[in-house]
C-alpha cells in the first residue's frame, strides 16, 4: 500500500495554500507540534492568542476559510529553517486584511509561526 506524500513548506505550495477555497494545503504544512501565536488589535504583544499544536491551528484556518473572503500571498521569502510572508484577504464587503507571518520550519513543516495581522474598521 502506498501513502501520498504531505506537501512540505515552499513558496509555491504556500501560495497554493493561501490561495485557495479550503485550508487543506495549509494545514497540511504544520508539525504536529507547532505554535502560532498571533498579535492584532484584540491580542497585544504582551498577551498574544496562542495556539498549541496542529488540531488548534486547524480549527483556526477552518473557521477563517469559512468566510466570504478572498486571500492572497503578496510575498515570501525562504532562508533556511526560516520564511517570512505577506497575505492580503478581501470580504465580500470590501473590508481588507494584512498580515505578516515569520516562521520557524522543520523537515519541510511549520512548527512555529508569529502572525501580526490588521484590517480596516
Amino acid at each position: 500500500m502506498t501513502t501520498a506524500a504531505q506537501p512540505v513548506f515552499g513558496t509555491d505550495t504556500l501560495r497554493r495554500g493561501v490561495e485557495a477555497d479550503t485550508p487543506e494545503i495549509l494545514k497540511s504544512l504544520y508539525a504536529d507540534d507547532a505554535e502560532l501565536r498571533v498579535v492584532d488589535h484584540v491580542s497585544g504583544p504582551s498577551h498574544p492568542k496562542v495556539l498549541h499544536g496542529k488540531d488548534e491551528i486547524a480549527a483556526m484556518l477552518d473557521d477563517v476559510y469559512s468566510r466570504d473572503m478572498t486571500h492572497a500571498l503578496e510575498a515570501c521569502v525562504v532562508q533556511g529553517d526560516h520564511a517570512a510572508y505577506c497575505e492580503s484577504c478581501r470580504y465580500a464587503d470590501g473590508m481588507r486584511v494584512l498580515s505578516e507571518s515569520m516562521l520557524t520550519l522543520r523537515d519541510g513543516k511549520i512548527t512555529g509561526q508569529v502572525l501580526i495581522q490588521a484590517w480596516d474598521e
